[in-house]
């Protein structure tokens, strides 16, 4: 997770691409697939613990996270819900059958609240949205029930990281004794979300 690491202090050394990698991370981890190999939780909470340095602003964090995920899922859905009878054949989504039926059955058991947990389990996050727009969901269903899952996942991911980054700007003598691990446990959380991701993938890749 080294260039994890060069990415995060790269970026909030640059206000500007500090933003359009949140919004990049967020992005890409609504693609299935491309998602389990991009760790944009930890780049998410990693980032948003320099919002209390004054480094990031905490609204501009926020929207730019929120921006990517809504992005993403809105086109996933939409792919989904133009090219039902292709998506199955489109690659990489055809080297995994085995996980769009999970996607499906985890749909079907679940309805439109399916849209709503899923933003929340990283292993068929980014398989939802095209599940979901493939077996005509109505986009006015999707989309607000969408929409407020992000904002939520985007504070559950943003704020974490802000208070880790607070803590260690005020603990003072005692940051390193702290601090640290806090901000240590917050990407470790990340790292550990990212691994899943990438193992639910692998295990079902048939």
């Amino acid at each position: 997770m080294a260039v994890v690491h060069t990415i995060i202090h790269y970026a909030s050394a640059h206000s500007d691409l500090a933003y359009g990698t949140l919004f990049l991370a967020a992005f890409l981890e609504a693609v299935p697939v491309v998602g389990s190999f991009v760790p944009g939780s930890t780049i998410i909470l990693s980032l948003s613990a320099f919002i209390a340095t004054g480094d990031l602003n905490f609204l501009a964090v926020l929207i730019s996270a929120f921006g990517g995920a809504v992005v993403g899922d809105g086109l996933a859905f939409w792919l989904g819900h133009s090219y039902p009878n292709q998506i199955r054949k489109l690659w990489p989504l055809s080297k995994y059958p085995a996980l769009i039926h999970r996607s499906e059955e985890f749909f079907q058991k679940h309805g439109s609240g399916a849209v709503l947990v899923a933003r929340f389990l990283p292993p068929i996050r980014a398989f939802v949205p095209v599940t979901a727009g493939a077996m005509d969901m109505a986009p006015r269903k999707f989309y607000p029930i969408n929409i407020t899952a992000i904002a939520f996942w985007a504070l559950v991911h943003v704020l974490p990281g802000m208070f880790a980054g607070a803590a260690y700007r005020h603990a003072g003598a005692i940051a390193g004794q702290l601090a640290l691990p806090i901000i240590a446990g917050i990407v470790a959380i990340g790292i550990l979300i990212w691994a899943i991701r990438r193992w639910f993938i692998a295990s079902n890749q048939t």
